[in-house]
């Protein structure tokens, strides 16, 4: 039986919950359209919808806020980012913006051209977003274990490196504008990447003149990953892990709301390129603010240089590692399906191996996500078809590779006691999982369509 780890950590603050009805999440559901992005977090008990933001930040990030400078150039705030980020990735250059999707607003015009192909162990849903509004085609080459949820497998996430080689033959390395790697990938189930992957994924890439940068917004994560379950990496610490996994990139971008463990902000790396860097800055001014602030207070800055070195403290992932565990081991022993073993940052519940009867355009894993709200007001989200957008160019429903509900667990946020709420109420749903059904969309906007399209269940 496994043993849940204890927190590093002991709670000075505390935020009030309140617990709904059944009758009241019907009426909840139903006034946002079935779109569990549009309730209101008052009416939410548990918030496992993302671990983006989420977090709780320490007192030193708190007091860190407090001396942070809003001058809006040559903020001192900016020049500790800097050493940061040299120190911790050793990267020449950095630029701070306001999120994730910031960065790849910001990156990703200077590297990638219409028409082209953006290749990826796995996008995430603003990755792919952002390389569909270039004119690119995001294209996902990861290995084939990632598909089997039920079996072990160390890295999961890791780039199907033969598979790539042979499409960027097949295409032509010209037509091949970027390659990105994502740590953990998400889309696979929060999967680690190991080393020896990222180093053969840059091999290739440097082979046919292509750029490779990271999608880092769970960097400690994967590295944490490599230390425990890579041959090699054992006694090697997890700073020194994460400084080799960069070397093996041109540039990253980071949506620090995850491992920095902060409210807001993101964040460029670039390795070496002072041309690179100066497109960035470019479009930086237009897009984010000055290159000094790039969208963020100077409070903010000061708890993202804090947050970037409290993500990487062992016994914070040992922790925070170990709450996705516990809630594996147990659904385990109940028998409900997820992508095995766990992530880092979720539990992704395998929706079509529980809800075989919903095909894959009736979006199993949101009809489980609507299922998981109404049973113990949890509010999660689909990770799988209802996640894509339509295909560019037949405008047809595409097909996930997987089916998943996604419980995004927040940092330093819930205890034992709600997971154990979260795994009795899909105990429960799994006893009638043969009555819940599918759903359709009314309405939806052409990117990104999850955020704000209009559903109803199929009757």
């Amino acid at each position: 039986m496994i043993k849940y780890v204890a927190e590093p950590f002991k709670i000075k603050m505390v935020e009030p919950l309140r617990i709904t009805t059944r009758s009241e999440r019907e009426e909840k559901l139903k006034e946002a359209n079935y779109n569990l992005f549009g309730i209101e977090s008052d009416d939410v008990y548990i918030d496992l919808l993302t671990d983006s933001g989420t977090g709780a930040m320490s007192d030193a990030q708190w007091g860190g806020m407090m001396t942070g400078d809003e001058s809006y150039a040559g903020a001192r705030g900016y020049k500790r980012l800097q050493n940061t980020v040299k120190d911790i990735f050793k990267y020449k250059y950095c630029q701070p913006v306001h999120q994730g999707r910031a960065a790849e607003q910001v990156l990703l015009p200077s590297l990638l051209k219409k028409g082209q192909k953006c290749i990826s162990n796995m996008h995430f849903d603003t990755t792919r977003g952002h390389v569909g509004l270039l004119g690119a085609r995001a294209v996902d080459i990861v290995v084939p274990e990632a598909r089997d949820t039920q079996t072990y497998v160390a890295f999961k996430g890791n780039m199907d490196v033969e598979r790539l080689e042979a499409y960027i033959n097949e295409v032509g390395a010209e037509e091949v504008g970027l390659i990105i790697m994502t740590i953990t990938n998400n889309s696979a189930g929060g999967q680690p990447v190991s080393m020896a992957n990222i180093r053969a994924t840059k091999e290739i890439a440097d082979k046919y003149g292509i750029t490779m940068i990271i999608d880092a917004a769970r960097y400690a994560e994967n590295a944490y990953f490599i230390k425990q379950r890579e041959e090699g990496y054992a006694d090697v610490e997890i700073i020194d892990i994460v400084r080799e996994m960069f070397s093996y990139a041109d540039a990253f971008t980071m949506s620090a709301k995850k491992d920095a463990i902060v409210n807001m902000g993101g964040l460029i790396g670039i390795r070496d390129s002072e041309d690179l860097f100066t497109k960035v800055k470019g479009l930086t001014i237009p897009y984010e603010g000055f290159v000094t602030y790039g969208g963020l207070a100077g409070r903010d800055i000061e708890a993202l240089c804090i947050g970037l070195y409290e993500g990487l403290d062992k016994n914070f992932l040992r922790y925070r590692i170990g709450q996705v565990e516990y809630i594996g081991a147990k659904l385990k022993e109940a028998g409900i399906p997820f992508q095995y073993p766990v992530g880092g940052h979720a539990v992704f519940l395998d929706a079509k191996g529980l809800l075989p009867h919903i095909p894959y355009f009736q979006f199993p894993g949101h009809a489980l996500a609507c299922e998981l709200y109404l049973e113990a007001g949890i509010r999660s989200c689909d990770i799988g078809s209802y996640l894509l957008d339509l295909d560019p160019e037949t405008g047809e429903q595409q097909e996930a590779e997987m089916e998943f509900t996604r419980l995004a667990i927040p940092r330093r946020v819930y205890t034992q006691a709600h997971f154990d709420v979260v795994i009795e109420a899909l105990i429960n749903i799994k006893k009638k999982a043969s009555e819940i059904k599918g759903y359709e969309i009314l309405w939806q906007p052409p990117v990104l369509r999850h955020f704000t399209a209009k559903l109803r269940p199929i009757e």
